[in-house]
């Protein structure tokens, strides 16, 4: 694996643009008889993203040639209104949506911070701290790319994936295989090896109160 200090992006070019709002009759609202489809992404860069850009990823040492590696991964959103709420890169209809430096995607920053856990890396806010101007409004999507690409680095596939979402509402059943499929898209994975679930909190606390959203992710890692 590469130090990680010497880490570069090439994946998508990163928008700064803070992503649009959306509202009733919008282009990102889903009309009731549509199927979710998956939202367009850039054509990713024809090179590297420029040393301006890196994450900023402190030097850590190289992880043991294990046969297989875990990782768990959690983050909670505060939800409010306004907001386009995107779930495993996916515009789900609702009221609110996720606060958040970036596009607040509760799923991919949980299955982020769950392969850099397996590799001994620092946590996703500390490589793309939410101090820092570049990753405001950035699609998540971002992260997701530069955590598969330090896993293939290291030497490691995706064994399997297991996250489960928590939230009051809205209702994630009919997204789930869109969202799911997305995921494996990302990962490079099979769908036999990603698994997706979705619970409520049974009206307890903030998440039980339609005011935040939560997700766990575990990963297996296995030595190519």
């Amino acid at each position: 694996m590469a130090a990680a200090s010497s880490l570069f992006l090439a994946s998508s070019p990163i928008s700064t643009a803070a992503r649009n709002r959306a509202g009733p009759g919008s282009a990102a609202s889903f009309p009731s008889s549509a199927r979710p489809s998956l939202r367009l992404r850039q054509r990713p860069a024809p090179a590297a993203v420029q040393a301006d850009h890196q994450p900023a990823v402190a030097a850590a040492p190289k992880p043991p040639a294990l046969p297989f590696r875990v990782g768990h991964g959690f983050d909670l959103h505060r939800l409010e209104p306004d907001l386009p709420l995107i779930i495993g890169g996916i515009n789900i209809p609702h009221d609110r949506g996720c606060e958040g430096h970036s596009d607040g995607d509760v799923l991919l920053h949980c299955v982020v911070d769950a392969i850099l856990g397996a590799l001994g890396l620092p946590d996703i806010g500390q490589i793309f701290p939410d101090s820092d101007p570049r990753w405001k409004g950035a699609d998540s999507s971002v992260f997701m790319r530069e955590a598969v690409k330090l896993m293939q680095e290291a030497g490691y596939e995706l064994g399997n994936l297991d996250a489960t979402l928590i939230l009051q509402k809205p209702k994630i059943s009919p997204f789930k295989e869109t969202i799911r499929a997305n995921l494996c898209d990302l990962l490079g994975a099979d769908p036999s090896v990603v698994n997706l679930k979705a619970k409520t909190y049974e009206k307890v606390d903030s998440l039980g109160e339609n005011r935040s959203i939560a997700a766990h992710t575990v990963v297996l890692l296995m030595r190519k």
